[in-house]
C-alpha cells in the first residue's frame, strides 16, 4: 500500500473529517539533523530520480518499465514471460504515465509538461492486450488522474499548461470504460483481468475464465473510480466501485471481522482464508479510510474501525503483523512476514494509533539495517524467508508519515538510512535495479514503474521544506500508487445512492468508533517516549546495539538461570534472559516465544549459557508434549439451563483427576475475593463448599489453587482475563503447575475462555445461584438428576448443547451431532534464533502434541480492542425461548465445523 497523511478537508466537508493535524513533536532524543543536511539529502533524492527517469526515456520509452541491466525497454511479449508480474503490463508507457504527479512535485514542471504532450500524442489504451485490473486502476487510471490533477493546479496559477483542455481526464475516461466489462458479474466483484480492447467476454478477450481474485485487487478501486466519477459528473465508476466494496464487507467473516485474501468471484466463498495486513489485503484496509477521507461517507469509516479493531487484537503482535486464519483468529497461520506490510504503520499513523506504527516501524528498521533492504518476506525472528527486493517504497511511505506526526529527526536518520543503500546497493550505470538476493547483493534487470511514482515522493517530502512544494499536500490524498488526488472532490458531484449492503445500527455501536485524531502533544508529554519504545525492538533484533559490562566471571560452569526455574514474571529471570541474549515475545494465543541471537548476549560466555537455557527449554517441553490431557466438560445444571449448556475447558495438570471421578464435582459457584485468586481470601465463608470463579493473571495458577483450597472450595474455574478470547477461536490450553510439587493440591481446577467464562458470570448475576457439574465430558441429563422427574423443558424435546466439545469421544450416548476435534499444532523449537515456547503454566491441549506456555508470560501486554456491537456474547438461554437459542448454538457449531473441516484443506 501507498499512503498519504492528509489533515483536513475543504471547510464545506461534512460530516467533520476524522482527522485533525497531527502536531509535530519537538523531540530531543537525538541530534536534530541540520537545514544544510536536509537540503543536501532532498536535493540528492532529485538526483537520483533523474537518473531513473532520464535513463527510462533514453533508453527504454514508449516501452512500459526499463531493464536497468542492459539498458532497454521492457516489452511485453518480446521478453520472457514472469508470470502474473507481466499483468502490470500493457503497451501504454506505463512507467511515463506512473511519474507524471512525481514530475510535478519535485519541481519539474517543463518535464512534466513535456510529458504529458507524449502521453497524448504516444499512448494507445486500445491494445488487443490482458492487463491486471487491480494493477491497471492504481498505475495507470490513477496515474492519469493525479496528471490531470497537477495540470488543472499549474494551469490556475497562469503560467504554465495554459494549452491544457482536459486531455488527460478523457484518456482516464476511455481507460475506465475499458476496465468497466471487468465488474459484469453477479457479485459486482471484477475480474482479475480485462482485454483493453475486448473486454471480458469472447475466445477473442483471452480472459474472463477466471473465478478468484485478491481481496486488495477487489477492494483497491473506489478511489479512483470514484474520482473518475466526480471529476466527470458520471456516477457509473463510484456505483462499481462501491457495489465491490460492499459485497467484500458482506463476505466477511462475522465473528472475527477479517476477510480472507482470496475470494470467488461468483460465489462469494473465500478461497483463501488467511487473513493478515500485507499482499493480497493491505490496500484493503487502505482504501477503506482513504474513502472517508475523500468522499466523507460515515460507511467507509465505520467498517474500517470494525476491522481495525479485529486488525489490532488478531493480527498486530507488536512489533510483528502474523497473518491468522478468519474463523480461528488466533492460530497463526505462517510464521514469516511479507514486506508489503510496511505500509501499515503509515495507515495506523493516518488513523491516529501513533504507538505501534513506532514499533512495527522500527521493527522494520532493524531488518533493513540487517539486509540493506527489506526481504519480501522474513521470518518472525528476522532471517530471510524470500530474498527479493524489487525497491518497494512501502517503508520509506510509513517513515515520511511517522516524521510527519512526530517531529523526531530520528527518521530523517532513517531516509538517509534508505537512500544510501540505494545509491550503494541498487543504483547501476542505467538506473537502479532490482534485487534478486539481499543476502548477496545480486541484481534483477528490473525498474519497476512505482520505484519513480512513489519512492522518490516520500522521499524528497521528508526532507524537504514547506517553501520546496509547488503546492500544499495537505490539499490533497494519495492513493495506493502515491497519486495525488484534490480533496475538493469531496464536495463535487456528490453521488450518495445508498449501499445495497449497508451496516446495520446494532453493528456500528457509536461507542467502538473514533471520530477524532488525539493530538500527538498529549500521547508523547515526553519527548523521549518514541526511543523508548524503538530500544527494545532494537535491541532483539540488530546486532549492533551497545553491550553492557559482562554480569559475571568467565569460566562459571553452571548457568545462572535453568529452565525449570525460570517465571516469566520475575523481574530477575527476565533481565538473565535479556543478558544471555534471549528475548520474550507475548503471543496473542496467550503463548509466549523465547528466541535468543548470541550477539545480543553481554559475552560469549553468557552466550553459551543462552543456548543451554535453550536447549533446557527445548527439552523441558518436549517432556510436556507426553503428558497428553483430554478437554474437560463444564455443565451448567441449575435452572434454566438444567445441563443443556456444556462448556469447553482446560484441565489442570494438578489436583483431582476427572477422568478418574465416575460422578465428578458438583456444586454452586461463587466469585473469590480477589478475584485473582493470588492472596489469601477475604470471603471464604462464601467459599467454602462451593466452586470458586477466578481471575487469570498476576501468579501461578497453583497459588490460585492452594488459596481457594484453603478457604475451603471444593474447585475452582479459571477465566481468562483476555476479553473476548474463546474456545471458538483459540486452541485450549491445559494448566501445568509451578515448578514445584502440587501433590498438596487436592481440588480440580478448570480453565475457561473469556467468553464461556462470562457465561457462569452472567448467570450468576441473573440467577444468583448456579450449579455446574464439574466432569471428564457432558454427562446425560438422566444420571445428572439420578432418575428425578426431569423438568418439563426437557421432557418435551429439546437438543442436547455443547458450545464445543473438544473430547475425541461423543458427548452424551444420544447425540448425533458430530463432535469438532482439536486439530494437531506442530511445536516448533530450536535454538538461534527460532522460536522456543517456555514449559511453566499453560498447555495447549492439541491431541496429538501439546505446547507448554507460562501463565504469568501470558499477561496482554496491550489492551486489545473491543469487538463490535455482539460479538463476544452467548445466545441467552431462557427456559421459554430455548429453542431459539438452541437453534443458534447449533448453527455456530456447524460453522465452526466446517471451518474446521476448511482449514484441513488450506496451507496455513
Amino acid at each position: 500500500m501507498r499512503i498519504s497523511l492528509q489533515t483536513h478537508l475543504p471547510a464545506t466537508m461534512i460530516p467533520t473529517l476524522l482527522l485533525l493535524p497531527l502536531l509535530g513533536l519537538l523531540c530531543s532524543q537525538g541530534h536534530a539533523m541540520s537545514r544544510e543536511e536536509r537540503h543536501r539529502l532532498r536535493n540528492q533524492v532529485v538526483e537520483m530520480f533523474d537518473h531513473a527517469y532520464q535513463n527510462y526515456m533514453n533508453h527504454a520509452y514508449p516501452a512500459d518499465e526499463l531493464m536497468p541491466l542492459t539498458c532497454r525497454g521492457r516489452v511485453r511479449g518480446l521478453e520472457p514471460s514472469r508470470g502474473d508480474v507481466d499483468d502490470a503490463l500493457g503497451k501504454f508507457s506505463l512507467t511515463l504515465i506512473d511519474t507524471l504527479d512525481t514530475l510535478v512535485l519535485l519541481n519539474k514542471t517543463t518535464e512534466f509538461e513535456a510529458a504529458v504532450r507524449r502521453v497524448l500524442s504516444d499512448v494507445r489504451l486500445d491494445n488487443d492486450i490482458v492487463v491486471s485490473v487491480f494493477e491497471t486502476n492504481i498505475r495507470v487510471l490513477g496515474g492519469l488522474l493525479g496528471g490531470h490533477s497537477m495540470a488543472v493546479m499549474l494551469k490556475e496559477g497562469g503560467q504554465h499548461m495554459l494549452w491544457y483542455q482536459d486531455e488527460l481526464l478523457h484518456m482516464a475516461k476511455d481507460l475506465g470504460l475499458r476496465l468497466l466489462p471487468a465488474f459484469n458479474t453477479s457479485s459486482g466483484l471484477p475480474y482479475p483481468r480485462v482485454n483493453l480492447k475486448y473486454g471480458v467476454r469472447g475466445p477473442e478477450t483471452r480472459t474472463g475464465t477466471e473465478t478468484d481474485t485478491c481481496t486488495a485487487c477487489a477492494g483497491t478501486i473506489i478511489l479512483e473510480f470514484a474520482a473518475l466519477s466526480r471529476f466527470t459528473g458520471d456516477p457509473v465508476y463510484e456505483a462499481h466501485a462501491r457495489r465491490a466494496l460492499d459485497f467484500l464487507w458482506e463476505k466477511r467473516q462475522r465473528n472475527s471481522n477479517l476477510v480472507g485474501t482470496t475470494i470467488n468471484i461468483h460465489s462469494g466463498e473465500w478461497v483463501r482464508r488467511d487473513s493478515g495486513v500485507g499482499a493480497g489485503i493491505d490496500s484493503y484496509y487502505e482504501y477503506l479510510l482513504k474513502a472517508y477521507v475523500l468522499l466523507g461517507d460515515d460507511l467507509f469509516l465505520q467498517r474500517f474501525n470494525i476491522h481495525y479493531a479485529s486488525i489490532m487484537k488478531y493480527i498486530s503482535q507488536p512489533p510483528l503483523l502474523l497473518d491468522v486464519h478468519i474463523h480461528k483468529p488466533l492460530l497463526p497461520a505462517r510464521t514469516w512476514m511479507d514486506s508489503l506490510l510496511a505500509f501499515f504503520p503509515g495507515l495506523q499513523v493516518l488513523k491516529g494509533d501513533i504507538r505501534p506504527a513506532i514499533e512495527t516501524h522500527e521493527m522494520l528498521y532493524q531488518v533493513t539495517k540487517k539486509h540493506n533492504f527489506l526481504p519480501e518476506a522474513f521470518t518472525t525472528d528476522f532471517r530471510v524467508h524470500w530474498a527479493q527486493h524489487p525497491l518497494r517504497p512501502e517503508f520509506a511511505e510509513s517513515t515520511y508519515f511517522l516524521y510527519k506526526a512526530t517531529g523526531d529527526p530520528y527518521y530523517l536518520e532513517v531516509g538517509r538510512t534508505v537512500l544510501d543503500n540505494l545509491n550503494h546497493f541498487a543504483r547501476v550505470p542505467c538506473g537502479f535495479a532490482a534485487m534478486k538476493d539481499v543476502r548477496t547483493g545480486s541484481h534483477e534487470d528490473r525498474m519497476d514503474s512505482f520505484f519513480l511514482a512513489e519512492m522518490f515522493k516520500y522521499l524528497f517530502l521528508l526532507f524537504a521544506d514547506a517553501e520546496d512544494l509547488p503546492f500544499d499536500v495537505e490539499d490533497y490524498i494519495f492513493t495506493t500508487e502515491a497519486h495525488l488526488l484534490p480533496l475538493s472532490l469531496s464536495v463535487a458531484s456528490r453521488f450518495s445512492a445508498p449501499s445495497a449492503n449497508t451496516t446495520s445500527e446494532e453493528e456500528l455501536d457509536d461507542s467502538n468508533f473514533d471520530w477524532t485524531c488525539p493530538n500527538t502533544r498529549l500521547l508523547f508529554p515526553d519527548p523521549a517516549f518514541p526511543r523508548n519504545l524503538r530500544e527494545p525492538i532494537r535491541s532483539a533484533v540488530d546486532r549492533s546495539c551497545p553491550r553492557p559490562a559482562p554480569y559475571r566471571e568467565p569460566g562459571m560452569g553452571r548457568p545462572p538461570l535453568r529452565a525449570q526455574d525460570f517465571m516469566a514474571n520475575n523481574p530477575e529471570h527476565l533481565e538473565l534472559l535479556r543478558r544471555m541474549g534471549v528475548s520474550l515475545i507475548h503471543l496473542k494465543d496467550g503463548r509466549v516465544q523465547l528466541v535468543q541471537h548470541a550477539t545480543q548476549a553481554v559475552s560469549a560466555v553468557a552466550a553459551e549459557d543462552g543456548m543451554r537455557f535453550m536447549q533446557e527449554m527445548m527439552e523441558l517441553s518436549s517432556q510436556q508434549q507426553k503428558e497428553q490431557l483430554p478437554p474437560r466438560a463444564i455443565q451448567i445444571v441449575s435452572h434454566p439451563f438444567f445441563g443443556r449448556v456444556v462448556l469447553t475447558a482446560g484441565p489442570a495438570q494438578f489436583g483431582t483427576d476427572l477422568s478418574k471421578s465416575s460422578t465428578g464435582v458438583r456444586g454452586y459457584v461463587t466469585v473469590a475475593e480477589p478475584y485473582s485468586g493470588c492472596m489469601e481470601l477475604a470471603n471464604p465463608e462464601y467459599v467454602q463448599g462451593r466452586i470458586a470463579l477466578l481471575q487469570r493473571g498476576q501468579c501461578m495458577f497453583a497459588e490460585k489453587a492452594r488459596h481457594i483450597q484453603k478457604a475451603g472450595a471444593i474447585g475452582g474455574i479459571v477465566i481468562d482475563d483476555n476479553d473476548g478470547s474463546s474456545s471458538d477461536t483459540a486452541p485450549l490450553f491445559q494448566m501445568a503447575g509451578d515448578g514445584r510439587s502440587t501433590d498438596d493440591v487436592t481440588l480440580p481446577l478448570l480453565f475457561l475462555f473469556h467468553k464461556e467464562g462470562n457465561i457462569l458470570l452472567e448467570s450468576l448475576k441473573e440467577y444468583r445461584e448456579v450449579e455446574v457439574l464439574l466432569s471428564d465430558k457432558a454427562r446425560d441429563r438422566a444420571s445428572i438428576f439420578k432418575g428425578k422427574p426431569l423438568p418439563d423443558t426437557l421432557v418435551e424435546g429439546n437438543v442436547d448443547v455443547q458450545e464445543e466439545d473438544c473430547s475425541t469421544e461423543p458427548t452424551t450416548p444420544a447425540s448425533s451431532e458430530p463432535v469438532i476435534q482439536l486439530h494437531h499444532v506442530e511445536l516448533d523449537v530450536s535454538v538461534m534464533g527460532e522460536e522456543v515456547t517456555p514449559t511453566d503454566e499453560l498447555v495447549q491441549v492439541s491431541p496429538p502434541e501439546i505446547e507448554a506456555v507460562s501463565e504469568a508470560e501470558c499477561s496482554r501486554t496491550e489492551a486489545r480492542a473491543e469487538r463490535d456491537s455482539g460479538e463476544g456474547e452467548e445466545p441467552a438461554v431462557e427456559s421459554d425461548s430455548s429453542s431459539q437459542s438452541v437453534d443458534e448454538l447449533l448453527a455456530d457449531w456447524r460453522e465452526d465445523l466446517e471451518a474446521f473441516q476448511q482449514m484441513e484443506k488450506d496451507e496455513l
